[in-house]
């Protein structure tokens, strides 16, 4: 419990720190409170789905990759946000998420999803009873730092740095499985870029961290207890102003001895009905998990935002 008060302290001394230096780099303090006080939201003025859509961990992105992009319609002038619910069904288990982001004045990104891994009669092979479920709380801060990933000149692309705290709630069986830690803080550097002329969505991330399957099992393992620098990568292609087409890559350390852990693709489509709510459907190949093989499926996101 010390640890995860002091981490919860020094999260929020972060965010209001990084927020605080962002309105005063823009020179906006006053104009800011403004707008909180008085509830004047600029209206939404970024492009069909240039911000993304929401990742499985809450920030904004595709479904599996982290963007440089900030969660929602906003421009410097607002505060935009978000929220999901995602289902993704798999052969032998199903994972349920859920959560919201807040994007102010697109420089600061705050998020929380909820994530429930559910092994249905794969739970009762493990000797862990049918439908048993592990839980998931992420926490994530995403700062701007450079560019503009659709008006920035040239190929220079929006960067942004983030982190994301995630708290799993079943201690017993991550250590019984050879899991170090049932808490964890994954670090990033990403770069996303929009190029409207060839109608190209490209973007890159590499993320430091000890994630088990993205923390569902834990942190560190019998294997590596070791931060490791992980890729995450998106392409897509812009069909119209409202449908995106692509795919994902997403690798991700092996630290446990008793299952390989392999890296996850996908093959997605973003629909924008409108700048309040899209669709994201998409095949996903998460390789084995927990020694049950091929683990492929369908992968639906609903979104609201504003």
């Amino acid at each position: 419990m010390r640890v995860t008060r002091a981490f919860k302290r020094t999260l929020l001394a972060t965010v209001g720190a990084l927020l605080l230096g962002t309105v005063a780099q823009a020179g906006e303090i006053d104009h800011a409170v403004k707008i909180i006080q008085h509830g004047e939201l600029t209206e939404g003025g970024k492009l069909l789905l240039t911000g993304g859509v929401s990742t499985i961990e809450g920030s904004a992105g595709g479904g599996l990759a982290t963007w440089a992009v900030i969660s929602g319609y906003e421009t410097r002038e607002g505060i935009g946000g978000g929220a999901h619910a995602t289902y993704v069904k798999l052969p032998d288990y199903e994972l349920r998420d859920y959560g919201v982001a807040v994007g102010l004045f697109d420089r600061l990104e705050l998020s929380y999803a909820r994530q429930e891994f559910d092994t249905g009669e794969t739970g009762g092979k493990l000797g862990l009873g049918n439908g048993f479920t592990f839980h998931q709380d992420v926490l994530g801060a995403k700062l701007r730092v450079a560019g503009d990933a659709v008006y920035g000149e040239g190929w220079l692309p929006q960067i942004a740095v983030g982190l994301q705290y995630k708290k799993n709630d079943r201690g017993a069986i991550i250590t019984a499985v050879g899991g170090r830690h049932d808490s964890g803080v994954d670090y990033y550097v990403t770069g996303t870029k929009v190029l409207l002329d060839q109608s190209l969505v490209l973007s890159g991330a590499v993320r430091m961290t000890k994630a088990n399957q993205t923390g569902l099992l834990g942190f560190g393992g019998d294997k590596h207890d070791d931060y490791s620098a992980q890729f995450e990568g998106s392409a897509g292609y812009l069909l119209s102003k409202r449908l995106v087409i692509g795919g994902e890559f997403r690798s991700k350390p092996d630290n446990l001895g008793f299952a390989k852990e392999d890296d996850s693709f996908d093959v997605f489509a973003a629909y924008a009905f409108n700048k309040h709510v899209s669709i994201t459907a998409a095949y996903v190949d998460l390789g084995d998990i927990a020694t049950f093989k091929n683990q492929r499926g369908v992968y639906l996101s609903l979104q609201a935002g504003f």
